[in-house]
């Protein structure tokens, strides 16, 4: 044979090969069956695969056989031809069939030739998976005395070891997927479980009514407007109203608008086509399609530049936007929550905030309450955070002491919940024991009472000290001049020489010789 024939010999493989690849393997024995058959000439040929036990063989894929003849075609290991190959795991090579008494002819294929008055070749050679016979492939030739049975039994056999890899990627990638969507599905219930309404910290009146209005909207699609100062918890609402609403297995996708530079927000939100700017090589997608059929949350969204309200504004009209660069528009079903800090209705009386996108936005207002509206909150928030970063950190801290839980109580927390977790955090990482002290908290927590530095004086003797030395250092700095210390001072000459004599002050003294 000459090397562009034997080339040519090599060509079923090649497209075996873009058959294995191109689909799934389940729907791709069909076509190896098919590609086999025309580059040898087969008759027929199928692909049997055993059982979980190995005990039996049963046909997945054929060619050229009628569907009596799939049914019929199964063998128990070491049954036939196919069972021989299943235990032994070695190829059987049959160049006249008829001459072979272990060949059951199920399909009826050698009858029919027999009628005909021609023989027939079979091939039967073993698929492994894992180093296990998993399976067998076989074909049926026309009988031809010159053909070369070593040389086709070895084609034969590459092509089942393609198949037999083929499926181990394909069991490989099945296995990655089920982790995954197992993992996922853990994921979604941890999620769900963490943001249950039951694991918002707070029995206070403030804490209820968030409680009862997080109740409302979650149900809903509603647009909702979080509010409240920094280190309220409003992103935690925000998870609560999407794990308890019917979105809860989609995505949820957050954003925060303020730490985003004003040229990267468009294309963060609606994403961009190849071409739309310098860098733009490929399409991307923007947060809202990634959020589609789920909830956005647009955090610090008082932030955003009139531009973008503009584009955001149709979004909420139109359920629709156009990728930057691009003029198909995309459609999308996403949930808004949006938060913000700010006095947006002072923003929209100053012209920074859209008016018409305020009220698009103020559909439904949940306000999350500072923490100095809390104080009944602020122990079951401190021992929270205690069990938790204390696990975290892997130290043995189970309680606060009382005269760090009268500090606790007595601030006004003006970093609010967030302030307190670092506040929390930072006494656990100087403790030594398995209690927290009031000298392991923040020096910014430490009261004049705690740290033992109550005024001595009443307020008349520190008022009149404190002016004696407020008009000596003037006088000092007018070089004893009365009238250039009492423009200092912004007073009349008359009220200061009043308060010179009452204090026994001595402007000479100052005078510059």
């Amino acid at each position: 044979m000459t090397p562009s024939e034997e080339a040519l010999r090599l060509l079923p493989l090649l497209e075996l090969s873009q058959a294995l690849a191109a689909s799934d393997i389940r729907s791709a024995l069909p076509r190896v069956l098919e590609i086999l058959a025309e580059g040898f000439g087969a008759l027929n040929g199928a692909i049997l695969l055993a059982d979980e036990e190995g005990k039996s063989l049963r046909i997945e894929a054929a060619r050229g056989l009628s569907r009596q003849a799939v049914e019929r075609s199964h063998y128990k290991a070491g049954e036939g031809i196919n069972g021989r190959v299943l235990v032994s795991g070695k190829a059987v090579v049959l160049p006249q069939a008829s001459l072979e008494p272990l060949f059951l002819d199920r399909t009826g294929v050698l009858k029919e030739q027999r009628r005909k008055k021609t023989e027939l070749s079979f091939f039967c050679v073993p698929i492994f998976l894992d180093q296990r016979t998993t399976g067998t492939l076989s074909l049926t030739l026309p009988y031809d005395p010159g053909r070369d049975y070593e040389r086709d039994t070895r084609l034969i056999q590459i092509a089942a070891s393609m198949v037999g890899l083929a499926m181990k990627v394909a069991r490989l990638v099945a296995a990655d997927r089920q982790r995954l969507a197992e993992e996922n599905q853990q994921l979604r219930l941890e999620l769900r479980e963490r943001y249950d309404l039951r694991h918002l910290i707070g029995h206070s009146h403030a804490m209820q009514r968030v409680y009862d209005a997080v109740a409302q909207a979650a149900p809903s699609s509603t647009t909702v407007l979080i509010r409240g100062e920094s280190g309220t918890g409003k992103e935690l609402a925000a998870h609560a109203l999407h794990y308890n609403s019917p979105r809860a297995d989609k995505p949820f996708v957050k954003v925060s608008c303020g730490a985003l530079p004003e040229a990267l927000i468009e294309s963060e939100l609606f994403g961009y086509e190849p071409g739309a700017f310098t860098d733009a090589r490929q399409q991307k997608k923007g947060r809202f399609e990634l959020a589609d059929g789920g909830t956005l949350f647009l955090d610090e969204v008082g932030e955003l530049s009139p531009a973008t309200q503009v584009k955001l504004l149709r979004v909420l009209q139109e359920r629709e936007f156009e990728r930057l660069g691009g003029v198909k528009p995309v459609r999308v079903d996403v949930r808004l929550i949006t938060a913000t800090n700010r006095d947006l209705e002072a923003a929209v009386r100053a012209g920074t905030f859209r008016e018409d996108l305020y009220y698009r936005l103020h559909v439904f207002e949940l306000f999350m309450p500072p923490l100095r509206e809390r104080q009944a909150d602020i122990l079951l928030l401190a021992d929270h955070f205690v069990e938790k970063i204390a696990a975290a950190q892997g130290k043995d801290v189970r309680r606060i002491s009382t005269s760090a839980i009268d500090m606790l109580v007595a601030y006004h927390w003006p970093g609010n919940v967030r302030e307190l977790e670092n506040a929390i955090e930072r006494a656990i990482l100087v403790s030594e024991g398995g209690v927290i002290h009031a000298h392991h908290l923040p020096p910014s927590l430490q009261t004049a009472e705690v740290s033992g530095t109550l005024p001595t004086t009443s307020l008349e003797d520190t008022v009149s000290a404190f002016e004696r030395d407020l008009l000596q250092d003037t006088l000092k700095s007018a070089r004893g001049n009365r009238a250039r210390a009492a423009r200092i001072l912004q007073t009349t000459e008359r009220i200061l020489n009043y308060k010179i004599k009452k204090y026994g002050l001595e402007p000479e003294r100052f005078k510059t010789p």
